[in-house]
């Protein structure tokens, strides 16, 4: 561009030069690529190799909001299809949290449950655009390596909760002790495997896609698997720390496009051209209202505030507590007008305002993020397993990254040292080891006066 506008500065009159035809063509060129919809591409023949490699390849991919039930389908045959996409997506909304209700009055193992298959619809939808590359190029194993690298993950990061939270008991049965006290160096074993798998593997016409996928497969487990073991952290800590986040995004999903479809006008991001500032903050509003007002009821079930342990009186998992701090009325006071004013409320009520916050802020960016991803390649859903909705992915795409700051909060702010987790911990030491803590352990809590053995 430099030398065409020198080009066009020199002559003796101090006049520009019409410009010629290669010239008008660079000029016009440059213009559509700084135009506010750069993403245009004028002609077949301006396209570049790779975007129509990922026409091609988007054909093969499921778009799924068109999948429709034909009875459904022919019932709202006649309405347009924006009010159409509309009737579907709030009947197969609501058959979602009626499902979600049913998983939570199973109890904790049926959410564990659930997130486990959640979690492996997700990687299978993410992981499938990756295949058709894999198949369009005939490489080898790479359908194979994702799954076995997600089995070996999910080994790592499962075993990991087993040993926090039945350490106790696993370390009394003898011959899963070897076990726990050797989990991650075999679950290091077992990813050198997959390593070496995959180093045997490679092709010497494809290196550097190979090198993607691998890479691709890694980038699929850091989102999924860690962000599943995370939600079953908390889960751990309690019902309420998972209900009250999930039921947030919902909340924020569902207000977010009540309010953008019926007053949204002004485009909030050009990742996602439909979602508008009216139907973000209005979304955002909601979420804050809902959660404190959720929270406050939750707070009264002990169902959802206790801790889950495993009892060995009970010889099962036990949800039963007194309720903490958190979850017991307390009083505060702020003074208005000169006047002092009180209330009681929970504790966890006034923390629901920081997940409510996150999560109307911050979570919507998973949602972008995934738009992103989908807009590379140029598709519309990650599946077609849920009407109007698209795939398991398009549903979860924030709840993973509101998984991360529940855990991150309650490391931080809430959690105090788990009796538990120490108690596994000094059962895998030495039984020298072990009375060593226990002589130094009884001398404190008899210089406290805390015990005393005469």
């Amino acid at each position: 561009m430099a030398e065409v506008r020198r080009r066009r500065g020199e002559g003796d009159s101090g006049e520009a030069d019409d410009p010629s035809p290669a010239e008008q063509k660079l000029q016009e060129r440059s213009n559509s690529l700084t135009a506010d919809s750069s993403d245009h591409v004028d002609s077949e023949e301006e396209k570049l190799p790779e975007e129509k490699y990922v026409e091609e390849l988007a054909k093969t991919l499921p778009q799924g909001t068109d999948k429709t039930p034909e009875m459904l389908d022919s019932a709202l045959k006649g309405l347009p299809d924006r009010w159409k996409n509309w009737i579907i997506r709030g009947i197969f909304t609501w058959i979602m949290i009626f499902g979600f209700g049913l998983i939570i009055y199973g109890g904790p193992l049926a959410l564990m449950i659930t997130t486990l298959l959640v979690q492996v619809k997700c990687f299978e939808e993410i992981i499938s655009i990756g295949y058709q590359v894999y198949r369009i190029h005939g490489l080898p194993w790479f359908r194979s390596l994702s799954w076995y690298f997600l089995l070996t993950s999910n080994y790592f990061f499962y075993g990991e909760n087993l040993v926090d939270y039945f350490g106790v008991v696993i370390n009394r049965v003898e011959y899963l002790k070897f076990l726990v006290t050797y989990h991650r160096f075999l679950s290091f074993c077992l990813y050198c495997i997959g390593f070496v798998w995959f180093v045997l593997s490679l092709v010497k016409k494809y290196y550097m896609k190979q090198f993607s996928l691998f890479a691709w497969t890694h980038v699929s487990l850091l989102i999924v698997v860690t962000q599943s073991y995370l939600i079953i952290q908390n889960i751990f800590e309690g019902l309420i720390w998972f209900i009250v986040p999930v039921s947030m995004i919902v909340c924020n999903d569902v207000m977010a496009y009540m309010f953008g479809f019926f007053f949204g006008k002004t485009p909030l991001i050009q990742l996602s051209p439909k979602k508008t500032w009216e139907g973000f903050i209005g979304g955002g509003l909601a979420t804050v209202v809902f959660g404190c007002l959720f929270s406050y009821i939750l707070c009264q079930f002990q169902y959802f505030i206790c801790p889950i342990e495993y009892s060995e009186t009970l010889g099962r998992m036990s949800m039963e507590c007194e309720p903490g701090y958190l979850f017991t009325k307390q009083e505060y006071s702020f003074y208005l007008f000169n006047a002092r004013q009180s209330f009681m409320i929970y504790p966890f009520v006034l923390h629901s305002l920081s997940l409510s916050i996150f999560s109307s802020v911050i979570g919507p960016f998973g949602g972008f993020f995934a738009s992103g991803f989908k807009r590379a390649f140029k598709i519309k859903d990650f599946g077609d397993m849920i009407p109007g909705h698209g795939g398991i992915m398009d549903r979860f795409d924030c709840q993973f990254l509101m998984a991360t700051f529940v855990n991150v909060y309650i490391s931080s702010f809430i959690r105090t040292p788990s009796p538990s987790k120490l108690l596994s911990q000094i059962y895998n030491l030495k039984p020298e080891q072990q009375l060593q803590i226990f002589e130094s352990l009884r001398e404190s809590l008899e210089s406290r006066q805390v015990l005393n053995l005469e």
